[in-house]
């Protein structure tokens, strides 16, 4: 499979938005961050489709810290999750499963 560490890291990221939320929803939302910007990382964004290019822009603002600080060193994406509204939290969650089933069944 040639996007077998995207699938991975997407795949992660989906697990860290399943409940339980042990450490906080914020918590599981940035870990879900942090496993989206590993597989996205340098990577060729050309090689996606259109829909597929649509839910990366999707995350690309979901993840924006732009203008953000961090005065209790919880980390920038902490901070963002706890700023994302309800309907911010589905799309992230349908975004991100699309994403893990798009780079599972991509073809080689």
């Amino acid at each position: 499979m040639r996007f077998s560490y995207q699938a991975e890291k997407f795949s992660s990221a989906r697990s860290a938005l399943m409940l339980p939320h042990t450490g906080g929803e914020h918590e599981s939302i940035a870990g879900a961050f942090h496993e989206i910007s590993l597989a996205l990382h340098q990577f060729d964004r050309s090689k996606l489709d259109d829909n597929a290019t649509t839910w990366v822009r999707k995350l690309d603002a979901l993840m924006d810290t732009t203008g953000l600080s961090d005065p209790n060193k919880e980390g920038l994406w902490a901070v963002k999750a706890k700023t994302l509204s309800d309907d911010d939290k589905i799309e992230l969650s349908h975004v991100v499963d699309e994403l893990a089933h798009w780079f599972d069944h991509a073809e080689i």
